[in-house]
């Protein structure tokens, strides 16, 4: 595992070489925000980084309910039984197993979504759009999955995604594939939806971008641009693809 700093953010990152996984801390005068669980292994990482870090873990906030970020889950509540568990009202049914769709979502829901059962922790605080966790403010990202949150510091800008953006193998918004890193992508429930989520991020003109999987990036508006410009040519594109195939069954 590897610790780097930038601001009040601390990135754990684990498996940098192989399958690089990110959990972080955010860092509050009452001591530590987790944000994502990383894998089942990492529970004993988060734990030594936390007191290398010399604050306690005082809760433990999900952006979304994947496998890669989830993993750990269980076996910190076990050890921090006082810690409150955060997550989106919408992830909260991915986490418990339910694979369900709401009216409206057009399926199937990807990724590694836990089974039934599997995951005894059962979250404290069901999350909704403009929430506030210490210094964080909870913004409703759907698109990897349908309940998928990011988190604004307000204090410095610093933005926390999970995986509605990724930096492994080159930015990207969830769900455009980078040949050298695309797990993301194939996880990813909404292109449509990821896309304009990429562009509610944009507004907020983040300091730092945090994210699943991939070094942090100060002052990234200009790749976060990028980024969004190849996602809108390729949803473009694929219409396109989609419209003259459908032209020609008919």
């Amino acid at each position: 595992m590897k610790i780097t700093r930038e601001q009040s953010v601390y990135q754990l990152a684990f498996l940098p070489r192989l399958f690089p996984v990110n959990a972080y801390f955010v860092e509050e005068e009452d001591g530590l925000t987790l944000i994502d669980a990383a894998m089942p292994f990492s529970v004993k990482g988060i734990m030594k980084a936390a007191e290398t870090i010399g604050k306690p873990i005082a809760r433990i906030v999900l952006t979304h309910a994947h496998g890669d970020h989830i993993g750990a889950l269980d076996g910190l509540k076990a050890a921090l039984p006082d810690a409150k568990v955060y997550i989106s009202a919408r992830d909260a049914r991915l986490l418990a197993g339910d694979k369900t769709l709401d009216a409206g979502e057009a399926g199937p829901i990807k990724g590694s979504i836990p089974k039934p059962g599997s995951i005894r922790t059962k979250p404290d605080v069901l999350l909704r759009e403009g929430d506030r966790i210490g210094s964080l403010q909870a913004i409703s990202t759907p698109g990897h999955t349908p309940g998928s949150m990011s988190f604004l510091d307000t204090r410095n800008l610093a933005l926390i995604v999970g995986d509605a953006f990724q930096l492994r193998g080159g930015i990207a918004v969830s769900g455009q594939t980078r040949p050298l890193f695309p797990f993301p992508a194939m996880a990813t429930w909404s292109k449509e939806a990821s896309l304009a989520s990429a562009l509610k991020l944009q507004q907020l003109k983040p300091s730092l971008l945090a994210v699943g999987h991939g070094s942090m990036l100060a002052n990234p508006q200009e790749a976060i641009s990028r980024a969004i410009e190849t996602a809108k040519r390729n949803l473009q594109s694929q219409r396109s693809h989609d419209s003259h195939v459908t032209q020609n069954r008919t």
